[in-house]
């Protein structure tokens, strides 16, 4: 592992921290956690291998990572205060967060200080052709956290109740009595 890979992957579970405190759901709620799985995508994901079971572990991985995402979308609280979304992550959503992205940052240390050899034979006994599936669906495992996470948090935060959105207008109000 190298530093660059060491400091995207912590970077991407202190990103949780941030959102402990209660702070607004804007743009950079949803620009930095995707900035830096953008920027990790870029940097590692080559080729997203076929062959044998490849596409079975990759699917295994994103599926993982779409049940973390959307589990700590649903577990992080929203409310509305004047006329914003307040997002805080709650302790579930910041466990399931730790959860993916540390693993995944666990994974990597193992492999590469004692573990490639288990992994190795891993692979040879499911089919699993080369150490770039393993990169592609650790690479895309996290990119579908932060997605769906981030798609969920979305979604919910259309349904908080309150005032209306910034930049729609609001639902007309009758005044008076009609004939």
């Amino acid at each position: 592992m190298d530093i660059t890979a060491w400091i995207t992957d912590i970077a991407l579970i202190l990103i949780v921290f941030r959102q402990l405190r209660e702070g607004p759901l804007g743009p950079r709620s949803y620009l930095l956690p995707l900035g830096i799985v953008t920027v990790v995508g870029f940097s590692y994901l080559d080729t997203v291998p076929t062959g044998g079971n490849d596409l079975v572990l990759i699917g295994a991985l994103v599926g993982v990572g779409a049940a973390l995402g959307i589990a700590g979308g649903v577990f992080t609280r929203m409310r509305r205060s004047e006329g914003q979304i307040l997002i805080k992550a709650g302790a579930v959503s910041a466990a399931l967060w730790v959860l993916g992205m540390g693993a995944r940052l666990g994974f990597e240390v193992w492999v590469d200080h004692g573990g490639a050899e288990a992994v190795a034979r891993f692979s040879m006994d499911h089919r699993i052709t080369t150490s770039d599936a393993w990169v592609a669906a650790l690479v895309l495992m996290a990119l579908t956290e932060v997605v769906t996470r981030l798609a969920t948090i979305y979604v919910r935060s259309r349904r908080v109740p309150g005032a209306a959105l910034p930049g729609t207008a609001p639902k007309p109000v009758a005044v008076g009595g009609a004939s």
